[in-house]
């Protein structure tokens, strides 16, 4: 935002600064990719389940298990790919990079 422009979402100022974007419209772009790649893995869970067979009877551990395994790695994958088509690649393979860096500390101890 210029000096002396009022922003008509404060909202969106707190996360244009929190995230260390220039533009109002990069804030937006990367509410995209985040809803894009949200709705994405929600269609392909459901997908991925039918095709495996669960239901309500399949345990929680197993769907966990499942979830965590592929769905989560293919999230980030679609905000990297998503990115990438809305112009936001380098932010969020610096949030990956961060991600990566915070879980390898976890399990490097």
């Amino acid at each position: 935002m210029q000096s002396g422009e009022k922003n008509a979402q404060p909202w969106l100022g707190k996360m244009q600064e929190r995230w260390g974007l220039e533009t109002t419209r990069q804030v937006l772009l990367v509410l995209a990719v985040f809803s894009l790649a949200g709705s994405s893995v929600v269609w392909l869970r459901k997908g991925l389940f039918f095709l495996l067979g669960y239901d309500e009877l399949t345990p929680m551990w197993l769907k966990t298990i499942t979830y965590i395994l592929f769905i989560f790695p293919t999230y980030q994958t679609l905000l990297l790919m998503y990115g990438f088509l809305l112009g936001q690649f380098s932010f969020f393979w610096e949030k990956e990079k961060k991600m990566f860096r915070w879980i390898k500390s976890k399990f490097s101890k």
